[in-house]
């Protein structure tokens, strides 16, 4: 292979033939004909391009503006699919329809249907509860029993790079409530999961039936406003203080590439009901190594592989109760912390509720890879944003 070969990757390079994460892109000379592309190390693959050059019955499902038709095909089409691009690279067949990555656009990726994040990390939660509740347990007693969620807003999670506006709400002062720009801007590091295949109402999705119906998984940065959060979420929980961005990466990374990073999750304190109850399940847990930086330096590297409740469990939770899934359902994990003081995922924990707190101008970039086949690496793709002023009318 030429070394000048766009498949000639660096070594160690996360984003290689193991990874083919799915994006949406656009190029300055077509910037409406937004289509299908799969990250190859500082490239990207046209992949509807390829498809369609070589006669393919999926070149349809990829020359479309976001990956939810693709989603929707169900995890037969996924792996045949992932097998084709596969067999088009090895091949060469795919050597013309490259592109340098810094000279696409990239976009969301899909379009999200309903969002829920979760509070999976038993680190997280005990850190903050011992902050916000030091005379008494940190953990509510529901915590081990059920994997805690609340529903958020679809409409405002963005692509990576989008610029997050600093959201303006009610927060308390010592005088009273008072109207203004959050001066508690905080970030939280997580891991979302897209959901493909759609699931009808009252057909609970059981363990066995995640990969069926989750499609890829992606970096997230569940900004926080904790000021407005604090005032606000008495009795009914977030909402303000949350809503006002989610980032996410603009690649998912298929689920079948984390097969060599599963893991179990930390042992269980009490006994599960059936439902949830993955004992002699696939492992649920995924070791995912996350890295956060603020104005590019290194604040935390949390753990995924420590979370408590796995996706698995979140998503037969989310559908227990009837609710139906949906293609582009997207959940995530919630806060990621480990045990260690580095290994905190939000300003809230490393700073124990005292600041400092993120400022205008600031760069948030969070950035994560798995263990792959034969000691390779599984890349996801960053979410990064930049803290712009409030409105001010």
């Amino acid at each position: 292979m030429p070394e000048h070969s766009p498949r000639a990757l660096p070594e160690g390079d996360p984003f290689g033939a193991d990874t083919l994460p799915y994006g949406v892109f656009s190029t300055p000379d077509a910037p409406e004909h937004r289509r299908i592309g799969v990250r190859y190390g500082a490239y990207v693959l046209d992949a509807a391009a390829v498809a369609a050059a070589h006669g393919s019955a999926y070149a349809d499902l990829l020359d479309q503006p976001v990956l939810n038709p693709l989603m929707a095909a169900g995890r037969p089409v996924w792996q045949a699919v992932r097998a084709a691009i596969r067999g088009w690279l090895d091949d060469g067949q795919a050597d013309d329809s490259f592109l340098p990555l810094d000279e696409v656009t990239l976009h969301l990726p899909f379009e999200v249907a309903d969002y829920v994040d979760f509070y999976a990390s038993e680190h997280h939660a005990t850190n903050v509860g011992r902050i916000f509740r030091p005379d008494g347990d940190a953990l509510t007693p529901n915590w081990k029993h059920l994997p805690i969620g609340y529903h958020g807003r679809a409409g405002t999670v963005v692509v990576s790079g989008t610029d997050i506006l600093r959201p303006n709400g009610q927060r308390r002062t010592s005088e009273g409530p008072v109207f203004g720009p959050s001066t508690r801007l905080d970030i939280e590091a997580e891991v979302g999961f897209v959901v493909g295949t759609p699931a009808p109402s009252n057909t609970p999705v059981g363990l066995a039936d995640f990969r069926t119906h989750v499609f890829g998984v992606c970096l997230v940065n569940d900004w926080s406003a904790r000021d407005i959060q604090a005032w606000e979420y008495v009795p009914l929980g977030p909402f303000l203080g949350k809503s006002f961005a989610t980032s996410v990466s603009a690649w998912i990374t298929p689920l079948d590439a984390f097969d060599e990073a599963r893991t179990a999750p930390p042992e269980r304190t009490y006994p599960l009901l059936p439902y949830l109850d993955d004992s002699k399940a696939e492992p649920g847990g995924i070791d995912l190594r996350i890295e956060v930086t603020i104005n590019g330096e290194t604040v935390s590297r949390p753990p995924f592989a420590s979370m408590y409740w796995t996706a698995a469990q979140q998503l037969a939770h989310m559908t227990v109760n009837g609710a139906s899934l949906r293609t582009g359902d997207f959940f995530a994990s919630g806060t990621v912390s480990g045990p260690e003081p580095d290994q905190l995922g939000c300003l809230l924990e490393l700073t124990r509720g005292k600041g400092p707190w993120l400022e205008d101008g600031d760069v948030v970039t969070l950035t994560a890879w798995a263990p792959g086949p034969n000691g390779t690496r599984i890349g996801l793709g960053e979410v990064t944003g930049r803290v712009v002023p409030a409105r001010t009318s």
